[in-house]
């Protein structure tokens, strides 16, 4: 009986709380039920605008461990995760909190989540640029260019097909940060191993760039058609 009330409370919560996005990464069921686990032991002076603040100065951190680990040691660099994990969970739970709490902010938020995460990315590819070394700085740059090439997608996307995703087919924002703790694990071990991985990274988000763009152009090329 009580596990049938521990279900039919997850579903409330996640329909109330993820109606407004479609998902489709890889860890889409880990990542609600874990915020649904979440939000409801958010204290109440905890407002979503504040979470919001929070997932920046995540990034803001993963950006102070890239310099400590360029001016001290590389070991600092693990500091980012911590950052990374702070990240998560301030830009995951900020509007999921709104919408739980029943107090959503639809444009305002969504306006605050762009702004927040282009921030966010460009502190990090600031943070690896200075830790980058020999010429390989272009890739922070290329980083945090596709990055924002992505975000474009997932807003012309939604005005096309009125429908918002943050993900590229399996793959979303959580799953990169994953991806990014594993790289900066893998340079404290083998230093130097960063600037191979940067460069993988890079190129598999200009191939899921590149896919995305021609799919959206076929959306929009279809939607043209249906309206004329």
């Amino acid at each position: 009986m009580g596990k049938e009330i521990q279900v039919e409370e997850y579903s409330t919560i996640a329909q109330r709380t993820f109606s407004d996005r479609k998902r489709t990464n890889i860890l889409k069921r880990a990542e609600q039920l874990t915020i649904v686990f979440l939000l409801p032991k958010v204290p109440k002076f905890i407002s979503p605008n504040l979470l919001t603040l929070l997932g920046t100065l995540g990034s803001g951190f993963v950006f102070l461990a890239f310099v400590l680990g360029t001016y001290l040691t590389n070991w600092y660099l693990l500091l980012g995760i911590i950052g990374l994990a702070i990240n998560w969970l301030g830009d995951s739970l900020d509007g999921r909190l709104a919408y739980y709490r029943n107090i959503p902010r639809r444009w305002y938020g969504f306006a605050l989540d762009i702004i927040a995460d282009w921030i966010g990315i460009v502190l990090i590819g600031f943070g690896y640029y200075i830790y980058a070394k020999n010429g390989t700085q272009v890739l922070a740059f290329a980083f945090v260019a596709l990055y924002g090439w992505s975000i474009i997608i997932s807003q012309l996307r939604y005005k096309i097909t009125d429908q918002y995703s943050i993900d590229s087919g399996f793959v979303g924002p959580t799953e990169l940060r994953f991806i990014i703790a594993l790289i900066l694990i893998i340079e404290v071990l083998f230093p130097g191993s960063i600037t191979y991985l940067a460069g993988l990274i890079t190129i598999a988000l200009f191939i899921v760039n590149t896919i995305d763009s021609l799919k959206l152009l076929k959306l929009g090329d279809l939607k043209d058609k249906n309206q004329g």
